[in-house]
């Protein structure tokens, strides 16, 4: 995937939009999608919608997602929409950004080194 720097992830877009539909499987390769292991993918699209969402303290942190993923039987909690989500049939601002509306973010690292 192609990193967009207007924010928006179409992964995660696309994976919402199937999800809500009810249709998360179309997600899976047609390879796996007979395998008995249908039911473990559904669950890893799940956990990746809860890493995803909006607001950081819905996303679990990393042991929950170890846990969730490690843990078949624990219930999951529905997702809620992702961070940056544009929804079908939206209109995104098509005029290309020009270096003056970006922000540079600096940082310096300091190594101490003792005598």
């Amino acid at each position: 995937m192609k990193f967009d720097p207007m924010g928006t992830n179409p992964a995660a877009d696309i994976a919402w939009l199937l999800w809500n539909e009810g249709s998360a499987s179309e997600l899976i390769d047609a390879g796996l999608e007979d395998s008995s292991e249908k039911s473990q993918l559904l669950r890893c699209i799940q956990v990746g919608l809860l890493c995803v969402q909006k607001l950081p303290e819905d996303r679990p942190v990393m042991a929950t997602v170890v846990f969730m993923l490690a843990n078949e039987e624990a219930a999951l909690p529905p997702p809620k929409q992702p961070g940056f989500f544009i929804e079908r049939g939206s209109i995104i601002d098509s005029k290309p950004r020009n270096e003056e509306s970006c922000s540079t973010n600096e940082a310096t690292i300091t190594i101490l080194e003792a005598r």
